[in-house]
């Protein structure tokens, strides 16, 4: 009779347990269904607090509730800066020397005829820098140059956080599925114990199953709760980067959505934004080598006065110019170190065309091995997993397996579901690197005016 009971209660409790999840942790979202709610908190939500423009293609969930646009964030702000400084140091670049205007009182405060101001002679003129060897226009492309590297690198910067931002919601979205998966073995070893405990009350099985399913109880409620605060703590670390609440459940429908995926194909990485940046300080180099070979230039100083002579009134123009000796320094060093600077640059674009095709290789590698993984994980393997546990419930129950087999196949079932969320968390971390490799590079730059 006491057996035919505890078969009963075995059979109801453990499967409530594995087919209801258990309460999460005070604070803790609760889980969603796989449909999208009004109040979920999608990636789309998150971009768009970073200040990123909404999209709904490649990696990014459909747009809903919950994100607005905000101010620029600091590594957004501090390359936008950085923009405005390239554009004004370009019309700085633009600009010509300044004239020198020159006053000269001379034979004064002497003795004899020259006491006084009885013989002084005073020149009022103005001197007028003249560059040459093109100077000024090989300076304005230097800054052109430049202004376009500023352009690239704030959508570098832009780029930059999309990944970030992805990445985070990404590891948060894993946690929370992390955190319900072990909550749920949690309560199926909590009534595992609480099983146990009847049988041994019953006379069914010894002592050391009810000691065996206490440590695994509380090793599972250890993990988590664990699992809780590490979802928790991505969360806030959402919240911190964005400078915004986060509110809401995130979206599970979107972090078990795997796209088709095919044998990886060649990209052009000519247009990306890591080869745009490489041309762009070739171009600076380009340029100053050319400032530094018009630097070897001379310039020259026209100088035009009017002289007025105290002692008889009279005034008499005075016309110089002045033109300095490369006696020192000729400018050589100076071009030999910006030709350095430019086989660098050069040999660095190289190198940048070899590292990014070579990391988008490996990223759409990883894609089609986490989604193959995760697919294999959340499909066949999951089923298999999950109704070995069933069977080893059953059996159980009805004394025909014991207590090992019954723990192994929910360690099993645990194992595959937390493969599952690895596997997909790798996805789309992986779609995201792939796609921040793969992001174009700005049509609009500084032009060479």
């Amino acid at each position: 009779m006491h057996r035919t009971i505890a078969a009963v209660m075995v059979a109801a409790s453990l499967a409530s347990a594995a087919g209801a999840q258990t309460a999460l942790p005070p604070g803790f979202p609760a889980a969603t269904t796989s449909s999208q709610t009004a109040d979920t908190f999608s990636l789309e939500n998150a971009l768009a607090a970073g200040g990123m423009p909404s999209t709904t293609t490649g990696n990014s969930p459909p747009s809903g509730p919950g994100g607005s646009g905000s101010a620029p964030l600091p590594a957004v702000a501090a390359a936008t800066a950085g923009v405005d400084a390239a554009t004004a140091a370009r019309r700085v670049a633009g600009l010509r020397p300044n004239p020198e205007v020159q006053v000269q009182v001379e034979n004064l405060a002497g003795t004899g005829v020259y006491k006084g101001l009885r013989s002084s002679e005073t020149t009022v003129g103005v001197s007028l820098p003249l560059e040459l060897g093109g100077k000024r226009p090989a300076r304005v492309a230097l800054a052109t140059a430049r202004l376009t590297r500023a352009q690239v690198q704030a959508e570098i910067a832009k780029a930059d956080l999309r990944l970030r931002i992805t990445q985070l919601y990404i590891e948060a979205a894993a946690f929370e599925r992390r955190a319900e998966v072990l909550s749920e073995q949690a309560g199926i070893a909590n009534n595992a114990f609480r099983v146990s405990s009847e049988r041994v009350k019953a006379g069914d099985v010894g002592p050391i199953e009810q000691q065996r399913a206490d440590v695994l109880r509380i090793n599972a409620q250890v993990a988590a709760d664990s699992a809780a605060r590490q979802a928790q703590s991505a969360r806030a670390n959402l919240e911190t980067l964005l400078a915004a609440p986060v509110t809401g459940p995130l979206d599970r429908a979107w972090f078990e959505r795997i796209d088709d995926f095919g044998p990886p194909r060649p990209v052009d990485v000519d247009g990306t934004l890591a080869l745009v940046a490489a041309e762009a300080d070739v171009r600076t180099a380009d340029a100053q080598v050319r400032v530094a070979r018009s630097l070897r230039v001379p310039d020259l100083t026209v100088s035009t006065f009017a002289r007025r002579l105290e002692a008889t009134n009279d005034t008499a123009a005075v016309v110089g110019i002045s033109i300095p000796i490369p006696f020192f320094n000729n400018g050589s060093a100076f071009v030999a170190q910006s030709r350095s600077e430019q086989t660098q640059a050069i040999a660095l674009r190289n190198l940048a065309v070899v590292d990014t095709r070579q990391q988008i290789a490996s990223a759409q590698t990883e894609v089609a091995n986490a989604a193959a993984t995760a697919r294999a994980a959340g499909g066949p393997g999951l089923a298999a997993a999950q109704e070995a546990a069933r069977i080893a419930r059953i059996g159980w129950s009805q004394g025909k397996f014991d207590q090992i087999a019954l723990l192994d196949a929910e360690r099993t079932l645990s194992q595959t579901r937390q493969t599952y969320v690895d596997a997909l968390a790798a996805y789309h971390d992986a779609q995201a690197r792939l796609d921040r490799l793969t992001t174009p590079a700005p049509t609009n730059s500084g032009d060479d005016r």
